[in-house]
C-alpha cells in the first residue's frame, strides 16, 4: 500500500485491546479511521472470518468505551485479502473513556490525556468553554475596560447590564472567568505576558517586565508600548521626522491579540515575546483548537475560537478585526519585505517569529545575494544545481543556504535527495 499511518489513520494487524485507545482518542478529537488486517508499515496480511471479528470488534466497543461513540464496521477486499475498516465519528458527549481512561492522538501514536486536558474535553461534553466558569473573585472592578469602551466604542456608561452584554456577567448571577480577566486586577494568579529584550545572544538580557494579575486591556497596552520602545523610531527627512519601524507595528500588534484570544487559560504557562536585533518571537501557550487543521490556520481565513467571549470584547473595541483573518493581515504587512514572518505550531503551543523588515538585498553578503538572484530568476532549485551554476563547492553552498534559511529570506522544501530552495 502507499499510503501511511496518520493522526486520523491507524492500522493493525490483529485486534485486540490496543485499538480501544484509538477510538477513543478518534472519538474526543478528531473522526478517524482503524484498518485491521494491515501491518505498521502498510503491508497487507489480511484477516480471517471477516463477519465474526466485525462482531468482535464491536462488543469490544460497546463493553469497552464510556459512552459509546458513533463508529461504523465495513469489510472489505484488498490486494485480494480480507480487512475490516473501522470508521469513528467525533463525538459530543466527550470525554469518552476506554478503560477507565481517556486518551488523544499525537501525529501516528495515542497518548492518555493529562489533567487539564481532561477537564477541557469535560467542559465541551456539556458546551461550556473555560472561560464562562463562575471567577474565583466576584469582586470585581472594570474601569480599564470603561475607559477602552468609551474611547473605542463610543460608550459613555458602563454597567451591569453592559457586562452582561459582553457576557461577562453570567445569567446566573456571576462574573465568569473572562471577566475576571478583563477586571482591572485578577485575585488569582493567571498567567500573563513575560517580555525579554535580549542584547548580542540570549545570556544578555537587556530589559524584562513580566505582566500579571492586571486587565488583558493592560497587558495588551503594556506590550505594545516596550514594543514600540524598541522597534520603531525617528528619522530626519529633509526637514521632517518621519517614524520609522523595524519591525511591523501592525503585524505585532495583530500577533500580540492573537496570543491573548487564542491561547488556553488553564494552564500556568506565560505567553512569552522575546525581542532580538533582527527578530521578535511570540509564542502562545496551547497548540491550534480542536477541530482546527495547521493547513486551515496558515492559508483559509478560518477561526475556530477557544476563548469566544474575550474574542468579542476585543472584537467590539476593535483591536481585533474579521476572526480568522490575523495571518492573513500579519503576511501583508511583509509584502514588500524579503524576509517574511514564520509561523511554529506545536502541540502544545504556537509561535509566530517577525524578522525585522528588509527591503533591499544591500545588507546580504556577496555569495547569499549570488543565490538571492538565481532564486529570484529560476523560482525553485535543488542545491546541486546551485553548486553547478555558481561554481560553490557542496559545504558552501549548504552553508550558505542555511545563513539565508535563518534570515527567513528562503524556505526549504522536502527532504533528502529532493530537496529544493526557494525565495519565501
Amino acid at each position: 500500500m502507499n499510503i501511511k499511518e496518520r493522526f486520523n489513520l491507524e492500522f493493525k494487524e490483529k485486534i485486540n485491546k490496543k485499538f480501544l485507545k484509538t477510538v477513543s482518542a478518534y472519538a474526543n478529537y478528531n473522526d478517524g479511521e482503524i484498518i485491521f488486517g494491515i501491518d505498521d508499515v502498510g503491508n497487507v496480511m489480511g484477516l480471517n472470518s471477516i463477519e465474526n471479528e466485525c462482531i468482535k470488534i464491536e462488543n469490544m466497543i460497546n463493553d469497552s468505551l464510556n459512552p459509546i461513540p458513533e463508529f461504523t464496521i465495513d469489510g472489505e477486499d484488498k490486494e485480494g485479502k480480507n480487512i475490516i475498516v473501522l470508521r469513528v465519528k467525533k463525538g459530543s458527549d466527550t470525554p469518552y473513556y476506554s478503560g477507565g481512561k481517556t486518551y488523544k492522538r499525537s501525529d501516528t501514536s495515542t497518548v492518555e490525556v493529562d489533567r487539564s486536558e481532561l477537564t477541557r474535553l469535560a467542559l465541551d461534553g456539556i458546551n461550556m468553554d473555560y472561560e464562562k466558569r463562575k471567577a474565583s473573585s466576584q469582586n470585581l472592578s472594570f474601569d480599564v475596560l470603561k475607559n477602552e469602551l468609551k474611547e473605542r466604542a463610543g460608550i459613555k456608561r458602563t454597567d451591569l447590564d453592559i457586562l452582561r452584554t459582553l457576557n461577562l456577567y453570567d445569567v446566573k448571577g456571576y462574573y465568569n472567568i473572562a471577566g475576571e480577566l478583563l477586571a482591572d486586577e485578577n485575585q488569582i494568579n493567571f498567567s500573563g505576558i513575560d517580555i525579554i529584550r535580549f542584547g548580542e545572544d540570549i545570556n544578555q538580557i537587556l530589559y524584562r517586565d513580566t505582566i500579571s494579575n492586571k486587565s488583558l486591556l493592560s497587558q495588551y497596552s503594556r506590550a505594545l508600548a516596550i514594543f514600540e520602545q524598541y522597534y520603531q523610531y525617528e528619522e530626519i527627512e529633509g526637514y521632517e521626522r518621519v517614524k520609522k519601524e523595524k519591525v511591523p507595528r501592525e503585524a505585532f500588534r495583530e500577533a500580540l491579540a492573537n496570543a491573548i484570544i487564542h491561547r488556553v487559560w488553564d494552564v500556568n504557562s506565560y505567553i512569552q515575546i522575546s525581542m532580538y536585533d533582527n527578530m521578535i518571537e511570540i509564542k502562545s501557550p496551547g497548540g491550534l483548537p480542536r477541530g482546527l487543521s495547521k493547513k486551515e490556520y496558515l492559508h483559509n481565513n478560518i477561526s475556530v475560537l477557544r476563548n469566544p467571549i474575550i474574542a468579542g470584547v476585543f472584537y467590539r473595541l476593535g483591536i481585533i478585526e474579521k476572526f480568522g483573518t490575523g495571518i492573513t493581515r500579519i503576511n501583508r504587512e511583509y509584502l514588500k519585505s524579503l524576509a517574511k514572518p514564520n509561523f511554529h505550531i506545536e502541540e502544545n503551543s504556537i509561535s509566530i517569529l517577525l524578522p525585522v523588515i528588509r527591503t533591499d538585498i544591500s545588507g546580504l553578503a556577496k555569495d547569499e545575494i549570488e543565490i538571492y538572484n538565481l532564486l529570484n530568476k529560476e523560482k525553485e532549485l535543488p542545491r546541486k544545481e546551485l553548486d553547478e551554476v555558481l561554481g560553490f563547492d557542496k559545504s558552501k553552498t549548504i552553508r550558505i543556504l542555511n545563513n539565508l534559511v535563518k534570515k527567513n529570506i528562503i524556505q526549504k522544501q522536502g527532504h533528502g535527495p529532493g530537496t529544493t530552495y526557494k525565495l519565501i
